[in-house]
């Protein structure tokens, strides 16, 4: 029984979309680590005890997406300190006595494939975040942290967006309004960090946002551009990247976190990104 390989997984509602078994796959043979990822689709209301049935029955990690970020953050018995400050997790680890660890990789993965694959300027930039969930909270620590001049959140509801600004108005200047409500002409980098572009539906934020030289990143992607790709592209965007590198680049956190290795993502993300085409 020894012998058999680690159990891992990501659980969503849904997850059949999810291509994590296919990046952590690739991450264990260039690793030579024995271990199995699979996808689980929980619901909301069964999260909780799914979750801990998968570590009771000899789970290792979990990553966890939409729409659990926060409810995961819950089943936790520790957190890292950015998952703390995120209140939101994406990485689950059982430790070695028997409680649960939760961490946050969606900032580090962001801010590398920005920062890192793309070259991507934060400093003094001014940058607009549509959507104030789990997926926002991740990521808002690490962006203020390479001081903004300016982090605008964006919500449907108003007052989520300024609960959320005020919790991280220690980190920078951050401030949070509704849709309709985004002023100051084009900002320098725009994230759509709301699950919309899953269902075709793109925010109601004023085309005014985006100029020539705005960088648009969906953290969604799909096998062709999304809903939210599409409508930045109609819109005069001509940077716009889809969440393929965030995707890869904090699977690898999370692999580092569950491994104590952290996989090189190039070739991940260049098999990633042929095998959508063919898929497409």
């Amino acid at each position: 029984m020894s012998d058999a390989p680690d159990q891992y997984g990501v659980v969503g509602h849904p997850v059949a979309h999810s291509w994590s078994p296919f990046i952590h796959g690739i991450f264990a043979r260039e690793t030579g680590q024995s271990m199995v990822y699979r996808l689980y689709d929980f619901t909301p209301e069964d999260f909780r005890d799914r979750v801990l049935e998968f570590f009771l029955g000899g789970g290792r990690g979990l990553n966890v997406t939409l729409p659990h970020k926060i409810a995961a953050a819950e089943v936790a018995n520790e957190l890292t300190p950015r998952a703390a400050r995120a209140q939101a997790v994406n990485t689950l680890s059982l430790q070695a006595d028997g409680t649960l660890l939760g961490d946050n990789t969606d900032g580090a993965g962001l801010v590398h494939d920005l920062c890192d694959n793309f070259n991507v300027v934060i400093t003094r930039r001014r940058i607009l975040i549509i959507g104030a969930g789990g997926a926002s909270r991740g990521v808002l620590a690490p962006l203020l942290a390479l001081e903004p001049v300016e982090l605008v959140i964006a919500n449907r509801t108003e007052e989520r967006a300024q609960s959320l600004a005020n919790e991280f108005s220690d980190l920078g200047a951050v401030s949070g309004v509704g849709f309709r409500y985004v002023s100051g002409g084009a900002f320098d980098v725009i994230i759509n960090a709301t699950s919309a572009s899953l269902s075709g539906d793109v925010p109601a934020v004023p085309p005014s946002v985006i100029g020539p030289e705005t960088v648009c990143y969906d953290m969604a992607y799909g096998k062709t551009d999304t809903a939210f790709i599409q409508w930045a592209l109609a819109r005069g965007c001509t940077h716009a990247i889809q969440g393929w590198g965030m995707l890869v680049e904090q699977a690898a956190e999370s692999f580092r976190v569950w491994r104590g290795v952290r996989p090189p993502t190039g070739p991940v993300l260049t098999a990633l990104k042929e095998r959508a085409a063919r898929a497409g």
